[in-house]
């Protein structure tokens, strides 16, 4: 009686257990956690400048982040954020840094409540992302709000770099690129805040793009100067705008490149997804 009573409930489980979803057998199995989501993401490029990085309005100026993208795989996604005029505290605090001009020599500022751009950053980075920042053209303005001086300028790029580091992503900081300016039949430079962009790297651990070496060096290569200053024309007229400073699309397209070369040559871990 005892063995037909254990025949009659083995019968009865097994249809139990063939119906059983194989998440009752394996726990967890087929349930993908928030960890390996966040990895299977692409990593996003934050991309934090002025006008020369900024996306395009009209057909100029093209900054060279717009050209940035094109040049990866999909598992990476720049978020281009540069917007034109912006010094590198307009840019984090819009609409908080007033027309005044402190006694320390800087813009006050009525609030530190991050900008709509710098709150998008803020809210999005994750683990593994990029965040490229690159000001030092509009900070050189002698008055507010625009105006930054070099020991602010330094502590405002080392504060966004340690931001990121905080979020186990990777800053990288670039000097401004270079406008186009002949002596002679060399181009040669002319951006300011080279030095407190390399301190906040080097305070930070994070790497530094000399761009502004890079396209001055690139300029010559390919005999930018001299020229008769006609930005219309020739191929000084496809890599500006007609100033010496904005890009046309070519020309963005070519300032992109020396970036993700720098990547490479500087053995920067994004390259490894450059196609």
């Amino acid at each position: 009686m005892r063995s037909f009573r254990l025949l009659i409930a083995t019968a009865l489980a097994v249809p139990l257990l063939l119906a059983a979803p194989a998440s009752a057998e394996l726990p967890g199995c087929g349930i993908r956690s928030a960890a390996a989501a966040a990895a299977a993401a692409p990593t996003t490029v934050w991309l934090a400048g002025d006008s020369t990085m900024a996306n395009p309005s009209a057909t100029c100026p093209v900054g060279w982040g717009a050209s940035f993208d094109p040049l990866f795989t999909g598992d990476v996604v720049v978020d281009n954020l540069a917007l034109g005029g912006r010094s590198i505290q307009t840019w984090l605090y819009e609409g908080n840094v007033t027309s005044t001009i402190g006694a320390d020599g800087e813009c006050v500022l009525s609030s530190t409540t991050a900008s709509a751009r710098w709150q998008r950053v803020l809210d999005g980075m994750k683990a593994g992302d990029y965040l490229f920042i690159q000001f030092g053209i509009n900070d050189g303005s002698t008055t507010c709000p625009r105006h930054v001086g070099v020991a602010r300028y330094q502590q405002l790029m080392t504060m966004m770099a340690r931001t990121a580091l905080a979020r186990g992503a990777h800053p990288v900081l670039l000097t401004a690129v270079a406008a186009i300016t002949c002596s002679g039949g060399t181009a040669v430079k002319n951006r300011g805040f080279v030095t407190p962009a390399q301190a906040a790297a080097a305070a930070t651990g994070a790497p530094l793009i000399d761009l502004q070496t890079l396209s001055v060096n690139h300029y010559n290569a390919v005999r930018l100067c001299p020229n008769n200053g006609d930005y219309t024309a020739g191929l000084v007229g496809r890599y500006f705008c007609n100033d010496h400073t904005h890009f046309e699309a070519y020309g963005a397209q070519r300032i992109a490149g020396l970036v993700a070369g720098a990547l490479r040559t500087q053995n920067i871990p994004l390259a490894t997804y450059l196609l």
